[in-house]
């Protein structure tokens, strides 16, 4: 995980709805890929929050978002002005295990803006059924809606990359779960929403031509590098396709790092919620850990662990070759793609250590750091000290102060003399101590979303207070900086929070 720098002031264009420039590159592949249909806009609707920051991305002017049109296109009542909407196909592994034909079953992708800051696909989730919705309803619940409005900000602010999240509209509309829920709408906002499963469909169904076709969409779009020939490579028909799926490899494995590195669990990483363009998608039963578990399994649906914290990033690999196993359908070079997975672990395993190296203070890795934060990410399990909390006190230790950190350990004297040890290493490349702790704070957040905070946020706007997101998204939009004001968003979770649970319908 690099550092990551204070975020641009974006300058919204004063723009309306109407005045978005749109191009629905997506709908202009063949019908097949897709279904055009309406949302099924939900009753008396109301606007919960909208995400200034993420309308300046496609030039909408804050005072656009108070508007009823914006209420009216992004509670599904009315079509976004030069949209075209539709419901995209795609299939997938779930869980390990061939599931078929899915596809966007309670999402309505509404149409594609070049904004000034590139190009920008905004999709409802939750504006009803779809021929892809199968035993579902389309809706989607006020919970599970705040938790993706905030999450993907959370994430955007860690500079992981993430879809975005346009705006939260509510509605008194049942919704039947476990228990009966109201219906909520969040715009959801990515360059594009292609999914591992995208290729995978196509494969599946023995259209080679089809997934060529999608390829050449996906790499003319976001991969034009792909096109052009390496030194020393051969000038196959299909060494594009190679390019693509190294390009992918690359940008996967440096995600399943950073997540690693900020103890976030995603929680279903099937391979259609995979995105093609390395961005965290779908956010459903997700995890910031609390207490430290290397086996942390933050969905309740998960009974065997598979999406455990630790296993994330062999996951990524394992969906990797089922996106390789449908490239072979058109690229007979089974060696060429073969040989691109190979380089995942070296690629995977750099990031990590770089961003565990920052993490702790060290100029850069070494091979004998290794046993290092192996040992203290063993003690963090065995004591289930908070994870966020550990990194960031490091740099309060490196100031001076080593009790708040042994404060989070049951044995503070094991975690002094894991202390000890890391001072010796960094003594192999002194620094000014403020400098050090300075870079260290500017890798390890102060805030995240815990899920507490999450539920808190939904309880306040079950009541029709939005004041809880809104402060939320003030603080998650920059995690490191410590502010007092916030300090309750930076302490250990109540008692109560032990007792919540997140699952698949979440």
């Amino acid at each position: 995980m690099s550092e990551v720098s204070e975020l641009p002031v974006l300058t919204p264009l004063a723009m309306t709805l109407e005045e978005l420039p749109m191009s629905n590159s997506f709908a202009a592949l063949p019908a097949a890929f897709y279904t055009r249909l309406k949302p099924q806009g939900l009753n008396a609707p109301r606007l919960v929050h909208a995400n200034e920051n993420a309308a300046a991305l496609i030039g909408l002017a804050p005072e656009a978002l108070r508007t009823q049109a914006f209420l009216d296109v992004f509670s599904g009542r009315a079509p976004l002005p030069g949209g075209d909407t539709l419901a995209a196909v795609y299939s997938g592994h779930q869980f390990g295990v061939w599931a078929g034909q899915l596809g966007d079953g309670r999402a309505h992708l509404l149409g594609e803006v070049d904004g000034p800051h590139g190009s920008w696909e905004l999709q409802l989730k939750g504006a009803g059924m779809t021929p892809y919705s199968r035993m579902g309803d389309g809706r989607a619940v006020l919970r599970s809606s705040v938790r993706e409005y905030l999450a993907s900000e959370a994430m955007h602010g860690l500079g992981i990359p993430t879809t975005r999240a346009l705006a939260l509209v509510a509605s008194d509309d049942p919704v039947y779960r476990e228990t009966v829920e109201t219906a909520a709408i969040v715009t959801r906002m990515s360059p594009s929403f292609v999914r591992f499963g995208s290729f995978e469909h196509w494969a599946s169904r023995r259209q080679p031509e089809m997934l060529q076709t999608l390829a050449d969409y996906v790499i003319d779009r976001f991969y034009p590098e792909c096109r052009r020939p390496v030194a020393g490579e051969s000038a196959a028909a299909n060494a594009p396709l190679v390019r693509l799926l190294d390009a992918v490899m690359v940008r996967t494995a440096r995600l399943m790092a950073q997540w690693q590195c900020v103890g976030f669990a995603h929680g279903v990483m099937n391979t259609d919620n995979m995105s093609i363009l390395g961005l965290t998608l779908d956010y459903g039963p997700y995890g910031f850990m609390d207490g430290f578990r290397l086996d942390h399994v933050c969905n309740h649906s998960d009974s065997e662990g598979r999406y455990a914290w630790n296993r994330q990033p062999s996951v990524g690999l394992w969906n990797l070759y089922r996106l390789a196993g449908s490239f072979n359908s058109v690229v007979q070079d089974a060696d060429a793609l073969k040989a691109v997975l190979d380089r995942y672990e070296a690629v995977f395993s750099r990031a990590f250590h770089d961003g565990m190296a920052a993490k702790l203070g060290l100029e850069r890795w070494l091979p004998d750091d290794e046993p290092l934060l192996d040992d203290l990410l063993r003690l963090m399990h065995e004591q289930r000290a908070d994870f966020t909390l550990a990194f960031r006190r490091l740099s309060t230790a490196v100031r001076g102060d080593v009790q708040p950190f042994k404060d989070l350990f049951i044995d503070r004297e094991a975690a002094g003399a894991w202390l000890q040890r890391l001072w010796r290493h960094h003594e192999r490349a002194p620094r000014e101590a403020n400098l050090r702790a300075e870079a260290m704070d500017r890798v390890n957040p102060l805030y995240v979303l815990r899920n507490h905070l999450a539920e808190l946020a939904i309880r306040a706007a079950a009541q029709g207070d939005a004041s809880v997101i809104d402060e939320l998204m003030q603080v998650l939009r920059d995690p490191f900086t410590e502010r007092p004001e916030f300090v309750r968003y930076a302490g250990l979770p109540p008692d109560w929070a032990n007792d919540l649970e997140v699952s698949c319908s979440s």
